[in-house]
Protein backbone atom coordinates (compact mmCIF):
# COMPACT_ATOMS: atom_id res chain seq x y z
CA UNK A 1 0.00 0.00 0.00
CA UNK A 2 1.36 3.44 -0.92
CA UNK A 3 2.32 5.68 2.02
CA UNK A 4 2.42 9.15 0.43
CA UNK A 5 0.22 11.32 -1.81
CA UNK A 6 1.88 14.48 -3.13
CA UNK A 7 0.69 15.66 -6.56
CA UNK A 8 -3.03 16.26 -5.76
CA UNK A 9 -2.12 18.58 -2.89
CA UNK A 10 0.34 20.64 -4.90
CA UNK A 11 -1.55 20.97 -8.18
CA UNK A 12 -3.72 23.89 -9.21
CA UNK A 13 -5.06 21.91 -12.18
CA UNK A 14 -8.77 21.29 -11.77
CA UNK A 15 -9.16 24.04 -9.17
CA UNK A 16 -11.34 27.08 -9.78
CA UNK A 17 -9.50 30.42 -9.53
CA UNK A 18 -11.36 32.82 -7.23
CA UNK A 19 -9.29 35.99 -7.62
CA UNK A 20 -7.73 37.39 -4.45
CA UNK A 21 -9.39 34.59 -2.50
CA UNK A 22 -7.14 31.98 -4.16
CA UNK A 23 -8.22 28.69 -5.71
CA UNK A 24 -10.89 26.21 -4.67
CA UNK A 25 -9.32 24.17 -1.90
CA UNK A 26 -6.26 26.49 -1.80
CA UNK A 27 -7.31 29.81 -0.26
CA UNK A 28 -4.63 32.52 0.00
CA UNK A 29 -5.60 34.04 3.34
CA UNK A 30 -4.76 31.23 5.82
CA UNK A 31 -1.13 30.64 4.79
CA UNK A 32 -0.46 34.39 4.63
CA UNK A 33 -1.59 34.83 8.24
CA UNK A 34 1.07 32.48 9.57
CA UNK A 35 3.90 34.91 8.80
CA UNK A 36 2.69 38.03 10.68
CA UNK A 37 1.43 35.95 13.62
CA UNK A 38 4.79 34.26 14.01
CA UNK A 39 6.70 37.49 13.35
CA UNK A 40 4.87 39.47 16.04
CA UNK A 41 5.26 36.71 18.62
CA UNK A 42 8.97 36.22 17.90
CA UNK A 43 9.61 39.98 17.84
CA UNK A 44 7.92 40.37 21.23
CA UNK A 45 10.04 37.52 22.63
CA UNK A 46 13.20 39.13 21.22
CA UNK A 47 12.19 42.47 22.76
CA UNK A 48 11.63 40.94 26.20
CA UNK A 49 14.97 39.09 26.06
CA UNK A 50 16.74 42.25 24.81
CA UNK A 51 15.25 44.33 27.60
CA UNK A 52 16.08 41.68 30.20
CA UNK A 53 19.66 41.37 28.91
CA UNK A 54 20.23 45.08 29.39
CA UNK A 55 23.16 47.20 28.27
CA UNK A 56 25.77 44.71 29.46
CA UNK A 57 25.29 42.30 26.57
CA UNK A 58 25.92 42.96 22.88
CA UNK A 59 23.28 40.41 21.97
CA UNK A 60 20.65 42.65 23.58
CA UNK A 61 21.20 45.26 20.87
CA UNK A 62 21.22 42.56 18.18
CA UNK A 63 17.88 41.18 19.39
CA UNK A 64 16.43 44.71 19.51
CA UNK A 65 17.45 45.27 15.89
CA UNK A 66 16.31 41.79 14.81
CA UNK A 67 12.88 42.40 16.38
CA UNK A 68 12.57 45.62 14.40
CA UNK A 69 13.18 43.85 11.09
CA UNK A 70 10.89 41.00 12.06
CA UNK A 71 8.11 43.51 12.78
CA UNK A 72 8.65 45.16 9.40
CA UNK A 73 8.48 41.81 7.60
CA UNK A 74 5.37 40.76 9.51
CA UNK A 75 3.63 44.06 8.77
CA UNK A 76 4.45 43.83 5.06
CA UNK A 77 2.87 40.38 4.76
CA UNK A 78 -0.08 41.37 6.96
CA UNK A 79 -1.20 43.80 4.24
CA UNK A 80 -1.67 40.86 1.85
CA UNK A 81 -3.31 38.78 4.59
CA UNK A 82 -5.77 41.62 5.28
CA UNK A 83 -6.71 42.06 1.62
CA UNK A 84 -7.26 38.33 1.05
CA UNK A 85 -9.18 38.05 4.32
CA UNK A 86 -11.41 40.97 3.33
CA UNK A 87 -12.18 39.25 0.02
CA UNK A 88 -13.02 36.02 1.86
CA UNK A 89 -15.38 37.84 4.22
CA UNK A 90 -17.02 39.81 1.42
CA UNK A 91 -17.55 36.92 -0.98
CA UNK A 92 -18.08 34.00 1.40
CA UNK A 93 -20.23 35.14 4.29
CA UNK A 94 -23.75 36.37 4.84
CA UNK A 95 -24.68 39.21 7.20
CA UNK A 96 -26.67 38.41 10.33
CA UNK A 97 -24.95 35.08 10.95
CA UNK A 98 -22.73 33.97 13.80
CA UNK A 99 -20.04 33.33 11.22
CA UNK A 100 -20.18 36.97 10.03
CA UNK A 101 -20.08 38.24 13.63
CA UNK A 102 -17.03 36.07 14.29
CA UNK A 103 -15.44 37.35 11.07
CA UNK A 104 -16.10 40.92 12.22
CA UNK A 105 -14.49 40.20 15.59
CA UNK A 106 -11.48 38.56 13.93
CA UNK A 107 -11.11 41.42 11.42
CA UNK A 108 -11.40 44.10 14.11
CA UNK A 109 -8.75 42.48 16.30
CA UNK A 110 -6.40 41.91 13.38
CA UNK A 111 -6.89 45.45 12.03
CA UNK A 112 -6.06 46.75 15.49
CA UNK A 113 -2.96 44.54 15.54
CA UNK A 114 -1.88 45.91 12.16
CA UNK A 115 -2.39 49.53 13.25
CA UNK A 116 -0.45 48.92 16.48
CA UNK A 117 2.31 47.12 14.56
CA UNK A 118 2.68 50.09 12.21
CA UNK A 119 2.84 52.46 15.21
CA UNK A 120 5.38 50.12 16.81
CA UNK A 121 7.52 50.20 13.64
CA UNK A 122 7.47 54.00 13.46
CA UNK A 123 8.46 54.20 17.13
CA UNK A 124 11.19 51.59 16.62
CA UNK A 125 12.68 53.36 13.63
CA UNK A 126 12.85 56.62 15.57
CA UNK A 127 14.92 54.88 18.28
CA UNK A 128 16.72 52.32 16.12
CA UNK A 129 20.14 54.01 16.07
CA UNK A 130 20.09 55.47 19.57
CA UNK A 131 18.67 52.73 21.82
CA UNK A 132 21.10 50.07 22.99
CA UNK A 133 18.34 47.64 24.00
CA UNK A 134 14.61 47.50 23.39
CA UNK A 135 13.05 50.53 25.13
CA UNK A 136 10.50 49.55 27.79
CA UNK A 137 7.56 51.23 26.02
CA UNK A 138 8.26 49.42 22.76
CA UNK A 139 8.67 46.15 24.64
CA UNK A 140 5.26 46.59 26.31
CA UNK A 141 3.64 47.48 22.97
CA UNK A 142 5.23 44.41 21.35
CA UNK A 143 3.88 42.13 24.07
CA UNK A 144 0.40 43.66 23.67
CA UNK A 145 0.60 43.08 19.89
CA UNK A 146 1.71 39.46 20.41
CA UNK A 147 -1.18 38.85 22.82
CA UNK A 148 -3.73 40.47 20.50
CA UNK A 149 -2.51 38.62 17.40
CA UNK A 150 -2.83 35.36 19.34
CA UNK A 151 -6.42 36.18 20.31
CA UNK A 152 -7.24 37.27 16.75
CA UNK A 153 -5.74 34.06 15.39
CA UNK A 154 -7.95 32.10 17.79
CA UNK A 155 -11.02 33.67 16.20
CA UNK A 156 -9.65 32.94 12.72
CA UNK A 157 -8.99 29.35 13.74
CA UNK A 158 -12.57 29.03 15.01
CA UNK A 159 -13.83 30.17 11.64
CA UNK A 160 -11.96 27.40 9.87
CA UNK A 161 -11.87 24.52 12.34
CA UNK A 162 -15.19 25.01 14.13
CA UNK A 163 -17.37 26.61 11.45
CA UNK A 164 -15.67 25.18 8.36
CA UNK A 165 -15.51 28.68 6.85
CA UNK A 166 -14.28 28.49 3.24
CA UNK A 167 -13.45 24.83 3.68
CA UNK A 168 -14.60 22.83 0.72
CA UNK A 169 -15.67 19.56 2.21
CA UNK A 170 -14.97 16.41 0.30
CA UNK A 171 -18.10 14.68 1.73
CA UNK A 172 -17.88 11.09 0.53
CA UNK A 173 -14.82 11.71 -1.59
CA UNK A 174 -12.74 8.78 -2.86
CA UNK A 175 -9.77 10.22 -0.91
CA UNK A 176 -11.28 8.64 2.23
CA UNK A 177 -11.59 5.17 0.66
CA UNK A 178 -8.75 2.63 0.56
CA UNK A 179 -7.11 2.87 -2.86
CA UNK A 180 -3.74 2.92 -4.57
CA UNK A 181 -4.93 5.69 -6.90
CA UNK A 182 -4.67 9.40 -5.97
CA UNK A 183 -7.58 11.63 -6.88
CA UNK A 184 -6.67 15.12 -8.12
CA UNK A 185 -8.92 18.17 -7.77
CA UNK A 186 -11.70 18.24 -10.36
CA UNK A 187 -11.63 14.48 -10.87
CA UNK A 188 -14.95 12.81 -10.19
CA UNK A 189 -16.27 9.24 -10.12
CA UNK A 190 -12.85 7.67 -9.60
Amino acid sequence: MRKFSIRPTLTLKGRTFKGLRGWSGKPLHPPLTDIPITAYIFAAAFDVISFAGGRDHTWSRELWHAATWIFIGGAAISVFAAVTGLMDAWKSSEGGTQARRTINTHATIMSTVTALALADIVWRLSSYHTAVVTPVGIMVLSVVIAALVSVGATFGGSLVYEYGFNVETASDSPVWHKSETDVSPGQHDQ
